[in-house]
């Protein structure tokens, strides 16, 4: 928890600025404050997501409808993907930029505090209407999280609460990056240029631009389903001279920078943390940057590889096939840059770490399984299968997921002031990793022999991997109550006070200031040459 020593007591206004109890989060514009709400929303909808999801895998645990009608099933797959994707993974993005950004370019605070309390606040109604959808007439939304038409025109008043509930979620997004975006390249530390900042922010600025640019598509979309469903219009729909492909079209254009919307800030985080236990400089920083900036660009030439089974011409296919392959050189500079920061550095193993590695290696499986899916002819025979649920599963959980806990060990003790049960850490890590692999390994065997995802039923040849993987699942789902037990101790005093600077290889700003960050901190902006030696220590080649 965040403390109310101040670095600079100027004697004016300090108790106005630091409200107190339930207020103090409700109208909060304090970037740590803020950023703490943003990662506390996201555990809790992880949690809801993650109990969706073990509901999928009891059903498939055996053959036969054992627990759920196929309705509720539908219902459960699609929520399962929007909350993951919306509720837990792009809010707990945003609350770690909220929290780090400013103090890593040494700014006091994020450029729009009022507008930060507002884009965190918008996320709650949000969720609170996804769940609803639940209950009411028809049940929660059923066409798979992608909202396809012409399912998404045929629904309940779910489908309806849904497509708010995305606006809502799309408005916080959009408000969130302009806010990102504004305070670093305006709010820099004198000395701080962009080419000396963390990798980390760099990562999140680019992701900003993404949000902006692809969350309004998105928008344009679910609106085009609204108009279909309720004012006579046609877009999706054939008999009035629509067409259900144009909804993949639009969709995936978002659909696909949304994908790296998530995976960039992952690569930001781990390229804060290897360096860190590797006790080296991040190799081939500025390789890094542009390599993140291609990803970006390219990102937005690749949506139509999700539709070759729409009846795509030859000479499309086979562009999107390449343009999907070429994404894989600058996401394998990446990969080689960290093998690289790795190599001969004195590593040392802490939790932070271990998540990281374990990142690397299943993000490069995924990433490899992309690459399979990317050939057009593969990809026709394992569209809608198993296969496809295992790749992505690789990217997002292994990806974005582990990317989470490595960064929130990482800078657990400068939140909170307190040290992690360490040993408790390396439990949850090794505990997550061998789980999620039994989970999702056997899922690329039951897409390569023909099982399709979204089904609550299967034929008896796929029975052993899917009793595998539930057992995985459950297992896994289960461990993640470990990461919330260590968070809770150590905010409670964990096992001991945490120094100023915990790991002995960090040498970014936000270790310059005392653990826990005060309340306030930068309110006169770090010295240039602690930037300058900082800088200097970050990019030794």
């Amino acid at each position: 928890m965040t403390t109310t020593t101040h670095q600079h007591d100027h004697g004016h206004d300090h108790a106005h600025d630091h409200p107190t109890g339930l207020m103090r989060w409700i109208t909060a514009t304090n970037h740590k404050d803020i950023g703490t709400l943003y990662l506390w929303f996201a555990f809790i909808m992880f949690l809801s997501g993650g109990v969706m999801a073990l509901c999928i895998r009891l059903e498939l645990f055996s053959p036969g409808l054992q627990f759920f009608k196929p309705e509720l099933f539908n219902q459960f797959t699609t929520l399962h993907g929007l909350i993951m994707v919306f509720g837990a993974i792009m809010p707990a993005f945003t609350g770690l930029a909220n929290w780090q950004i400013p103090l890593m370019i040494g700014a006091p605070d994020m450029a729009f505090a009022r507008m930060n309390n507002w884009s965190f606040w918008l996320l709650p109604p949000a969720a609170i209407l996804l769940m609803l959808s639940f209950v009411v007439p028809g049940g929660a939304a059923a066409a798979g999280w992608t909202l396809y038409a012409p399912l998404a025109t045929q629904m309940g008043v779910g489908m309806d609460m849904t497509i708010f509930a995305v606006h809502i979620m799309g408005i916080s997004s959009i408000m969130g990056a302009i806010n990102i975006v504004t305070t670093i390249l305006n709010m820099r530390a004198p000395g701080m240029t962009l080419m000396r900042m963390p990798m980390f922010c760099w990562t999140t600025l680019i992701t900003a631009y993404l949000l902006i640019a692809v969350m309004p598509v998105l928008a344009g979309a679910v609106t085009m389903v609204l108009t279909d469903r309720h004012f006579g219009t046609s877009f999706f729909n054939a008999a009035g001279g629509g067409d259900p492909v144009l909804y993949q079209h639009v969709f995936w254009f978002f659909g696909h920078p949304e994908v790296y919307i998530m995976a960039l800030p992952a690569f930001g985080v781990v390229s804060q943390v290897i360096p860190t236990f590797a006790r080296k400089s991040l190799f081939g920083y500025h390789s890094m940057v542009y390599a993140t900036s291609s990803i970006a660009i390219l990102s937005f030439m690749v949506w139509a590889h999700h539709m070759y089974t729409t009846g795509m011409p030859a000479t499309a296919q086979i562009f999107f096939m390449y343009a999907t392959m070429l994404i894989a050189v600058p996401t394998g500079v990446k990969v080689f840059n960290w093998i690289a920061t790795m190599w001969k550095g004195s590593m040392t193993f802490e939790t932070p770490m271990l998540f990281a590695i374990g990142f690397v290696c299943l993000f490069t499986m995924g990433g490899f399984s992309g690459v399979v899916l990317s050939v057009a002819a593969v990809d026709i025979q394992l569209q809608d299968s198993y296969y496809v649920v295992a790749h992505f599963h690789y990217v997002l959980v292994a990806g974005a997921l582990f990317s989470l806990f490595s960064a929130v060990y990482y800078w657990l003790p400068k939140w909170t002031g307190y040290m992690y049960n360490e040993k408790m850490g390396k439990f949850h890590f090794w505990w997550s990793m061998i789980w999620f692999n039994v989970t999702f390994f056997p899922m690329h065997f039951l897409g390569l022999a023909g099982m399709p995802r979204r089904i609550p039923d299967y034929a008896t040849q796929f029975t052993e991997f899917n009793s595998i993987a539930s057992i995985g699942a459950m297992c896994f789902g289960f461990g993640q109550l470990i990461l919330l037990y260590n968070v809770l101790h150590t905010i409670r005093g964990g096992v001991g006070p945490a120094p100023q600077r915990p790991w002995e290889g960090a040498n970014t700003l936000e270790w310059e200031v005392p653990s826990p960050a005060p309340f306030h901190t930068w309110e006169e902006p770090p010295a240039r040459e602690v930037v300058d030696r900082l800088s200097a220590a970050q990019q030794l080649h």
